[in-house]
C-alpha cells in the first residue's frame, strides 16, 4: 500500500509505481498533463491483468470446470469493487461495457423505449455536454421525434439548479447531465439537479468519466438513476467501463445486444427469455481482464485515499491557475479554482490552441487542444477551441512549473505550417 504524504506534491514513491514514468520510458522526462484523455497505468493493474491471463484465462460461466470458475470468481469480484467504490446497494447495479460512450448509447436505445419517448415528449441536457452524452439522446430525439431541450451553462460553464428547473416542464421524460465537464472541469450540482428532476419524475442519468478519478463519488448520495464512467480515466485499462443503474429502473430495460449468456434458454417457436441483469447487458464474452484490472486500479485509488487524490488535485489546479495568472494574453476559462476537479482550460489570445499544445509539445508538456469532443459548447463560450491541462495523481508542481516557462515564450506563428489549425470534433 502506497500513502500520499502532501496534496501539494506526491512523493517520488508514487510516481514509481508507473512504469511509463520510469528511466528510460517515454515519460520519464515528459510533463504528461492529459489525463481527461486518459490517464497512464500504475503497475499493480498491468500486473493484475497480466495474472489474469497467466493463471485466471478462461471464459466466464457456464464453464463447469475450475479454471472457468476462477475467471468467474475474479469477474464478480470486480463487479463487487466497483460497487463499493461508487456507493451502489447491490453488485447487479453494476454492468460492464466498454467505456462511458457504449454506456450511454446504451440507455439512449432502451430507456428511451421503455419511457415512451416520442413526438412531443423532450430529453433534457446541458449545454456543456461530451458528444458522448449529447449524440445518443439528440439520436434519440431524431428517431421518436422527441425535442432535444438544453439547459444552458452560465459564464463560468457551471449549469446551476435555477436554469436547470427552469428548462424542466411536464414535457421532459428523461434528463442526462455531466458531472464534471471535460472542457473546464467545472463541477455541477448533480444532487440538487436530480431532485429537481425527481419531483417531476424525471430519471436523470449522469456521465461521471471526469469526475470519478479526482474523488469518491456515491451515487446514492448524489441521486443519480444511472450513472457511467469508463476505465481508462481512472487508471484502468481502455476498452472496459461501468453503467450503474438503480436497480428498479435497471432491471425494467430490455437487452441493448443480444447473444451468448443473456437467454435463459431458445426455442424457434416460443418467445426469447432472457436472464436478468446485469448479465442481460453484456452479451458475448465482456472484457473480463479489463474488468479485473480496474478493480485494481480503483484498489489502487483506494489505498492512495480518495480524499488525498481529490486534495492534490485540487492543489494543482490552484497551482496552475495561479502560475499562469500573470503570463501577458494567457486567460484561464471558468472558473476551475472554486470547485477543482483535476482541469484547467486555459486560451493564448492571438494564438490558435493548436499552435500552443504544439510549442509545448516542444517542450516536454503534453496536453490536449482544441473544442474536446464538446463543439457546441464551446461555439456558447465563443471560443474556437482551449488548450487543457489536466491532472493525475503522479503529476507535480514542477509539471506546472514547466507549463509556465512554456506559455512564457509562446508566440504566433510557431507552429502553424506543420500543425494546420483544423477543429477536430
Amino acid at each position: 500500500m502506497t500513502t500520499v504524504i502532501s496534496p501539494a506534491t506526491l512523493p517520488a514513491a508514487i510516481r514509481d509505481d508507473f512504469p511509463f514514468f520510469a528511466p528510460g520510458a517515454p515519460g520519464a522526462a515528459l510533463s504528461y498533463l492529459d489525463n481527461a484523455a486518459t490517464t497512464q497505468k500504475p503497475r499493480r493493474m498491468l500486473e493484475a491483468m497480466a495474472d489474469y491471463y497467466t493463471h485466471a484465462n478462461s471464459n466466464i460461466g457456464r464453464g463447469y470446470y475450475r479454471l472457468a470458475m476462477t475467471s468467474t470468481d475474479r469477474f464478480e469480484r470486480a463487479r463487487e469493487t466497483v460497487r463499493r467504490t461508487v456507493g451502489a446497494r447491490y453488485a447487479d447495479e453494476i454492468v460492464f461495457t466498454a467505456g462511458t460512450t457504449h454506456a450511454v448509447n446504451l440507455l439512449a436505445a432502451t430507456l428511451g423505449a421503455t419511457r415512451g419517448i416520442g413526438p412531443g415528449d423532450k430529453v433534457l441536457v446541458t449545454g456543456l455536454e461530451h458528444n458522448s452524452n449529447l449524440l445518443p439522446w439528440k439520436e434519440l430525439c431524431e428517431g421518436t421525434g422527441a425535442e432535444l431541450a438544453v439547459a444552458k451553462a452560465d459564464a463560468s460553464g457551471r449549469v446551476t439548479p435555477e436554469a436547470f428547473e427552469a428548462a424542466l416542464d411536464d414535457r421532459v421524460r428523461l434528463a442526462a447531465v455531466a458531472h464534471v465537464s471535460n472542457v473546464l472541469g467545472t463541477v455541477n450540482p448533480v444532487r440538487e439537479l436530480a431532485a429537481a428532476a425527481h419531483r417531476r419524475g424525471v430519471p436523470v442519468v449522469v456521465d461521471g468519466a471526469q469526475a470519478v478519478p479526482h474523488g469518491r463519488v456515491d451515487v446514492c448520495d448524489l441521486g443519480a438513476d444511472f450513472y457511467c464512467f469508463s476505465g481508462h480515466k481512472v487508471y484502468g485499462p481502455m476498452g472496459v467501463g461501468v453503467l450503474y443503474g438503480r436497480r428498479e429502473l435497471l432491471h425494467e430495460l430490455p437487452p441493448y445486444q443480444v447473444g451468448g449468456g443473456t437467454v435463459k434458454g431458445v426455442r424457434l417457436d416460443e418467445p426469447v427469455r432472457y436472464v436478468p441483469g446485469p448479465a442481460r447487458w453484456e452479451a458475448g464474452t465482456p472484457h473480463v481482464a479489463g474488468a479485473v484490472g480496474l478493480a485494481a486500479a480503483l484498489d489502487y485509488l483506494d489505498d492512495l485515499g480518495w480524499d488525498a487524490v481529490r486534495d492534490h488535485g485540487a492543489a494543482l489546479v490552484r497551482a496552475a491557475a495561479d502560475a499562469v495568472a500573470g503570463l501577458d494574453r494567457v486567460r484561464v476559462v471558468g472558473d476551475p479554482v472554486s470547485r477543482p476537479s483535476g482541469i484547467v482550460s486555459l486560451v493564448v489570445d492571438g494564438i490558435h490552441p493548436y499552435d500552443v499544445g504544439a510549442h509545448l509539445d516542444a517542450n516536454a508538456v503534453a496536453v490536449r487542444c482544441g473544442v474536446h469532443c464538446a463543439s457546441v459548447f464551446l461555439d456558447e463560450l465563443g471560443l474556437l477551441g482551449t488548450v487543457r491541462l489536466s491532472f493525475g495523481v503522479y503529476n507535480t508542481e514542477d509539471d506546472v512549473e514547466r507549463v509556465r516557462a512554456a506559455l512564457a515564450t509562446v508566440r504566433p506563428g510557431q507552429w502553424t505550417a506543420e500543425h494546420p489549425t483544423t477543429r477536430f470534433l
